[in-house]
């Protein structure tokens, strides 16, 4: 737990080393006070109270401004104390700061951010018990100062912290959430393998994800989040798969909450699901696309835009049934690859299936539809996966149609046609599979 700090550049002038190397110096001292400042706030804490939204935040005394030399200052003021810890992350480059726990009611980014050194700031419920703040950087930042002051009467808190420009090699090098097992998720519990369901053997589980939601909104353009659409798109599917027959549906997500990447792929293997339908409605920066597309799994994957949504998985999480926490990683590696020999092919038919069923309902595709990717959402091992781009929110006409129910519900039918179509197919060749 504690401040990520940028290691010196190697090339700099002798006195740009001299002043870097006292700005160090500097910072990993504030690093050891924040260090013992925040253990010894949190130690008393968490065994005297559980914080749930006690701690509210104080709007007058809240601020992310430009200081001197380009320094950016971030100050927020808080009704009380809280144990806290901050790191930086890169591509995108930003700060995130961690809370147990904070109820930001009435903060906005209008009235919050007013500096050129960031471009955006989010914060929200990361989980029960956590808050997370988000601050995109215009460029590669280090934490110079840090600290939190709590008013020994009245117990409100400000915390106040400096960022100050370095050089992109010592902002990768130092980039990273620390890992640590007082604010970190506990391993994997071991789940025993969902029981075979009741019912028809013909029924089949499908877990539909909706993209992103909570302290993530995904993509925002033109008054829209991702988040937001993607979740009502799913509950648009989920409807037309129930009314078709046929189908139990189980969703990652019913409301604007966080799921992390890991929670998407256990709900499914919790599930027991047949298939696992991700969407999302990407937006690009330069360039134009249009039109939907469907990813499948492809852990070679070099496309840093097709990476866009990666992040790790502990491989216990990945393969449901099999305990791999024990294995090195070449014996997980090979049960890994044996069951995606089956799982791959029916993935990728899947995904040609329901392109074929999007094309026939709306008319239009994106020109290369069907796509590789390492999406973690897709690396359940043992279940056919695939992510379903609707459109590209950057993109006015995409952005116009997934506003519009009437387009959602052909494109919602022709999802449905193609999992259909599959469905048939699949059953057809069961026998024929390994087994």
């Amino acid at each position: 737990m504690g401040v990520e700090l940028a290691r010196l550049p190697q090339k700099t002038t002798h006195k740009q080393a001299g002043g870097m190397r006292h700005l160090y110096n500097k910072s990993l001292w504030l690093l050891r006070v924040a260090i013992l400042a925040c253990v010894a706030f949190a130690a008393p804490f968490a065994y005297a109270q559980e914080f749930s939204g006690l701690a509210r935040v104080n709007v007058a005394r809240s601020q992310i401004s430009d200081g001197w030399r380009g320094v950016v200052n971030l100050d927020l003021g808080l009704t009380q104390g809280v144990p806290w810890r901050v790191f930086t992350l890169t591509r995108p480059d930003r700060l995130v700061i961690d809370f147990k726990e904070v109820d930001w009611t009435g903060l906005t980014q209008d009235q919050f951010l007013n500096a050129k050194g960031v471009t955006a700031v989010r914060f929200g419920s990361f989980r029960p018990g956590w808050s997370r703040l988000v601050a995109d950087l215009a460029a590669p930042m280090a934490v110079t100062q840090a600290g939190m002051a709590v008013n020994a009467e009245s117990g409100a808190a400000q915390l106040s912290m400096q960022l100050a420009k370095v050089d992109r090699a010592a902002f990768d090098a130092s980039a990273g959430a620390p890992h640590d097992p007082r604010w970190d998720l506990p391993p994997a519990a071991k789940v025993a393998r969902p029981k075979a369901r009741p019912g028809s053997v013909d029924t089949l589980r499908v877990v539909i994800d909706a993209g992103h939601g909570g302290i993530d909104p995904g993509a925002q353009e033109g008054g829209i989040k991702e988040a937001d659409l993607m979740l009502t798109l799913a509950r648009e599917l989920r409807e037309a798969l129930l009314r078709a027959g046929g189908f139990e549906v189980v969703m990652t997500r019913n409301a604007d909450e966080f799921v992390s990447l890991e929670g998407r792929v256990a709900t499914a293997h919790q599930a027991g699901a047949d298939l696992f339908l991700s969407l999302h409605a990407d937006s690009l920066s330069v360039g134009k696309a249009q039109g939907a597309t469907v990813y499948t799994l492809d852990e070679m994957a070099t496309d840093e835009a097709d990476q866009a949504l990666a992040e790790r998985h502990n491989r216990e999480d990945l393969l449901a049934g099999l305990d791999l926490t024990g294995a090195d990683d070449v014996v997980a590696g090979v049960l890994f690859d044996l069951a995606r020999q089956e799982t791959a092919p029916r993935a990728e038919a899947l995904a040609q299936y329901v392109l074929s069923g999007i094309e026939n309902a709306t008319g239009a595709v994106n020109t290369r539809p069907l796509r590789k990717a390492s999406f973690s959402v897709l690396k359940a091992a043992d279940i056919p996966s695939i992510l379903i781009e609707a459109g590209f929110l950057s993109t006015s006409q995409d952005r116009k149609n997934l506003s519009d129910p009437f387009w959602r519900a052909g494109f919602v039918a022709g999802v449905r046609d193609g999992i259909q179509a599959w469905a048939i197919s699949d059953a057809s060749i069961a026998d024929l599979r390994r087994k």
